[in-house]
């Protein structure tokens, strides 16, 4: 009896009462281990693990099926009780899945002398599971807003599988326009709404300005260029038309967004910068189209700016406010804020602009955004462990 007692409190602790407590803790520590080995690696001091032989294809892989999908995970768990009004997954529900992502990670990390189909068989287990947890409710309520979530999850999954049956990149970098997709979706609806609380708390008149049908012209825009990178590759003037007239609209959408009124809350603008880190994703794809600059400039534009941004600041807004804090940045939240946009340019344009220290800014860029993480963990880790606040009692 005692050892049934014992279980039960073990699944009925804080870290399991929703998806974003142990998600973005996972996603954080598995980033920055992942980033410091990265750059040992780059430095010559470790030895990096591999995917079908190839550090390149570990690394990729790994902070988008990693990484992003835990903080993916994370969000979605907890934004679709809250769209729903459903019971959120929690306790031995919630645990079975962060033990699916851990075994995939396991298996991607380590040489067990497995063959291929048994990795991706274990690694790619966690996007079907967490989709079954998401379409239940989302399905029962019939929240057909949100369904577009199991079409982009859908279509992750087919890269995953896609990327191990093919051994090629070419999957890995449709997940990474899904990803951004879900960046501009989803920042579409909260940035906006979260600068508009933001200026009306310090006093300024500010208004939200419906947009639904340039919204989803937006999506369309990102749909043709990943339907060109999947079918006609990744040069040519189509796609560099098609990436100008996306980054276009993206820009107008930001008109209404208040951008420069909110520079004096880094809780807001965060989220700003990581929606400029895909416009500026969208400009190089037409760039790089057309043979101007190299295609690797926005595979990191669109990871360590637009996804290292948003996901850092969602994770710790996420953190604050559904543990009932104040969505205030400290000065040590302020500085990663800070530091993930210097990775970013080191990662971006440093390497373009000073190709002879490429390997000096690699490194350095995988430092800041370890730091970055490091710092989160050291934050937030005691505040997604410990109850809600209005639930203690004293």
């Amino acid at each position: 009896m005692q050892e049934q007692s014992n279980s039960k409190n073990i699944f009925e602790h804080a870290i399991l009462e929703r998806g974003f407590r142990p998600f973005f803790l996972l996603g954080a520590i598995y980033s920055v281990v992942s980033l410091l080995i990265w750059g040992g690696s780059y430095a010559g001091y470790v030895s990096a693990p591999t995917l079908m032989g190839d550090f390149v294809f570990w690394h990729a892989h790994e902070m988008i099926y990693g990484y992003t999908m835990a903080i993916v995970a994370g969000f979605l768990l907890t934004a679709v009780a809250n769209w729903t009004g459903g019971a959120p997954a929690r306790q031995k529900h919630l645990a079975s899945l962060c033990a699916i992502w851990i075994a995939g990670r396991i298996v991607t990390n380590f040489d067990f002398g497995l063959p291929d189909t048994a990795i991706w068989v274990v690694d790619g287990a966690f996007i079907p599971v967490l989709l079954i947890s998401l379409s239940i409710p989302l399905i029962k309520s019939w929240n057909k807003r949100n369904f577009i979530f199991i079409i982009l999850l859908t279509i992750l999954f087919i890269c995953n599988i896609a990327f191990y049956i093919l051994q090629e990149r070419a999957p890995l970098y449709v997940a990474i326009l899904i990803i951004t997709t879900m960046i501009s979706l989803i920042g579409g609806r909260i940035i906006p709404a979260f600068s508009v609380a933001a200026l009306r708390r310090s006093g300024v008149e500010a208004f939200q300005t419906p947009q639904m049908k340039m919204d989803i012209i937006a999506l369309l825009s990102l749909a043709l260029i990943i339907i060109h990178l999947a079918i006609l590759g990744n040069e040519g003037i189509i796609l560099a038309v098609l990436g100008i007239i996306s980054s276009v609209i993206h820009i107008l959408r930001m008109r209404h967004y208040h951008t420069l009124k909110i520079f004096n809350d880094p809780m807001v603008w965060i989220l700003h910068a990581g929606f400029i880190w895909v416009i500026i994703g969208l400009i190089l794809i037409s760039l790089s189209a057309i043979d101007i600059v190299p295609f690797s400039m926005i595979l990191h534009a669109l990871t360590t700016g637009a996804i290292g941004s948003m996901t850092l600041g969602m994770i710790c807004r996420v953190a604050l406010g559904h543990t009932g804090r104040e969505l205030k940045a400290n000065i040590p939240t302020t500085s990663i804020f800070v530091a993930i946009q210097i990775a970013a340019i080191l990662r971006v344009f440093g390497t373009y602009i000073l190709p002879e220290y490429t390997r000096l800014l690699i490194i350095s860029s995988a430092l800041l955004w370890s730091l970055c993480f490091i710092i989160y963990i050291l934050i937030y880790s005691a505040i997604l462990w410990k109850p809600r606040i209005s639930s203690i009692k004293i």
